[in-house]
């Protein structure tokens, strides 16, 4: 029998969303806990984080703990490569939360949020990059988004360490001037290029935290420092190329005004140089395309997903739906 219910889960790194929704588009009941990593703690205790949220979701839906939901759709973090997104989507099965489900990567959410239709490319720029893409059929691509070692530069983390590179080189010598090196200084608050690089060296600061100089380099290449302004130019080149390959392996390029969805923390800042960096290099190559910079939560992403997954389209139902997110004012 079919319940009229619908979870959307939205696992990232840092924190895990969860929402019980109707399939109108009501949103019934929500829950946020910690980050979903099985790769640090293992498949089931990262399923552990979601069983106790589904639990404090229903609650607040009141819907009872055992329902068995029509649908979920889960974007999880760390369903990268295709064994990883297959152990998860056992897991998520093995636990008869939902009679259908989709299990895939997180950087779906972020496409499915800013796209107005089910199908696009998104890119997503934060800490890390990572590029996936759904065709009109359901067919899909991404990348293994693994870092330097699946050939990916981009990224709060990349930028913040080529950054860093850059003014250690001009601090000893060996590379030219850049603003870069006061930047570097002053948002660590020492003394020296050379003391926020032992202090990254000895775990006094954590290699993440160097994704916090996005905004310095921004601004960097604003007052016209050309070592910013090289990798602001390189960052916009990788975003549109890794969107250009998907949009070539899907046959998007001649689909009718594409969607290729820009978000992550790096790009909803809303740099006017990268944007328009992006945006110029995606038009040359395909000039009916449509960037899309989504500042929208990503459990909103997973619950339109949700939607998605009974016949048919509803646009009142994700129209109702959006505007559930607005309203609640959802981070």
């Amino acid at each position: 029998m079919k319940t009229g219910l619908l979870l959307a889960v939205d696992g990232g790194n840092s924190k895990t969303d969860l929402a019980v929704l109707r399939t109108d588009g009501t949103i019934l009941g929500r829950a946020r806990g910690g980050g979903f990593r099985p790769q640090a703690v293992g498949v089931d205790a990262a399923m552990d984080v979601l069983a106790a949220l589904r639990t404090e979701a229903m609650a607040s839906a009141g819907v009872e703990t055992g329902v068995v939901v029509d649908g979920i759709t889960a974007f999880l973090a760390g369903a990268d490569l295709p064994y990883e997104i297959k152990a998860l989507r056992e897991a998520v099965g093995a636990r008869r939360w939902a009679v259908t489900q989709r299990v895939d990567n997180d950087s779906y959410a972020v496409l499915r949020a800013g796209a107005s239709r089910p199908w696009g490319v998104g890119v997503v720029c934060g800490t890390g990059i990572n590029c996936v893409g759904v065709a009109p059929d359901g067919r899909t691509t991404g990348f293994a988004a693994l870092g330097r070692i699946s050939g990916d530069w981009g990224g709060g983390i990349d930028v913040g360490t080529s950054a860093l590179w850059h003014a250690a080189r001009a601090e000893d010598g060996r590379g030219p001037r850049t603003a870069l090196r006061a930047a570097v200084i002053d948002h660590f608050g020492l003394a020296s290029v050379a003391d926020v690089t032992a202090a990254i060296h000895n775990g006094d600061l954590a290699a993440l935290s160097l994704s916090e100089l996005c905004p310095a380099v921004f601004a960097a290449r604003d007052e016209g420092d050309e070592i910013a302004a090289q990798l602001v130019e390189r960052l916009a080149s990788e975003i549109a190329r890794m969107a250009l390959t998907v949009l070539c392996r899907l046959q998007l390029a001649t689909a009718p005004d594409p969607e290729v969805v820009l978000g992550g923390s790096v790009l909803a800042a809303g740099h006017k140089a990268l944007l328009d960096g992006v945006e110029h290099r995606l038009r040359t190559a395909v000039p009916n395309v449509r960037p899309v910079v989504c500042a929208e939560p990503p459990l909103l992403g997973a619950a339109l997903a949700a939607l998605d997954l009974r016949p048919g389209r509803d646009v009142d139902a994700e129209a109702r739906l959006r505007a559930g997110f607005r309203r609640s004012g959802t981070p």
